[in-house]
């Protein structure tokens, strides 16, 4: 899951969603500076993404980008994951997405200084560049992906990755439906965190 899953995740309460937008970023001991639900989502952060990278659909997903991703299958399919979510967000979430975007920026604007100094360095240009609605367009996940490429040590193949996620768009959009359906009901039955529309 990247970003906007994650936030999608944390439900409706501020602390978590500022937790598990900074979860891959808190390291050792500096976990418990933290405010109690901060924390939280921090640990939900963590429990999302070993969720994520043992369930079978995934690990499905994954092997459609093996061949040049190997190690890093796993970042791709989490964008193209909010990909799918994107698109589909009427189905997930009763605020329309440009709104429930806007409100995401104040949540984590409001919790700048609560941010690691790893998201501080990249968090402006994150709002800049409107990185969340990005996932809503194919283009958009071009861009997302090239300057990840350029900033990170994922590697350049995005016309690879694109041509994938063209080519295999509907089956994709299946295998993301059912697993988003398994995580929802797992951070609703392990964290009581209730998400978007009811089904």
């Amino acid at each position: 899951m990247n970003f906007l899953a994650h936030l999608y995740l944390s439900g409706q309460q501020e602390e978590i969603m500022v937790g598990n937008f900074i979860g891959d970023y808190v390291k050792g001991r500096t976990l418990f500076y933290y405010s109690d639900e901060i924390k939280k989502g921090i640990m939900l952060h963590r429990y999302i993404d070993t969720f994520t990278d043992s369930h079978p659909i995934t690990k499905q997903s994954r092997l459609r980008v093996q061949d040049e991703y190997h190690k890093y299958s796993g970042i791709i399919i989490d964008i193209f994951y909010d990909y799918f979510l994107a698109n589909e967000w009427k189905h997930f979430h009763p605020v329309e997405l440009e709104m429930y975007i806007e409100y995401v920026f104040s949540v984590l604007k409001k919790h700048y200084y609560d941010f690691p100094q790893g998201i501080k360095n990249w968090f402006p240009n994150f709002l800049k560049n409107n990185w969340l609605q990005s996932y809503s367009s194919i283009e958009g996940i071009e861009r997302i992906l090239h300057r990840m490429s350029s900033r990170t040590s994922l590697p350049e193949y995005t016309d690879y990755a694109i041509r994938v996620l063209r080519n295999n768009e509907d089956a994709m959009r299946d295998e993301f439906h059912e697993f988003f359906k398994s995580i929802r009901k797992y951070v609703e039955t392990e964290f009581k965190i209730k998400t978007g529309h009811p089904s």
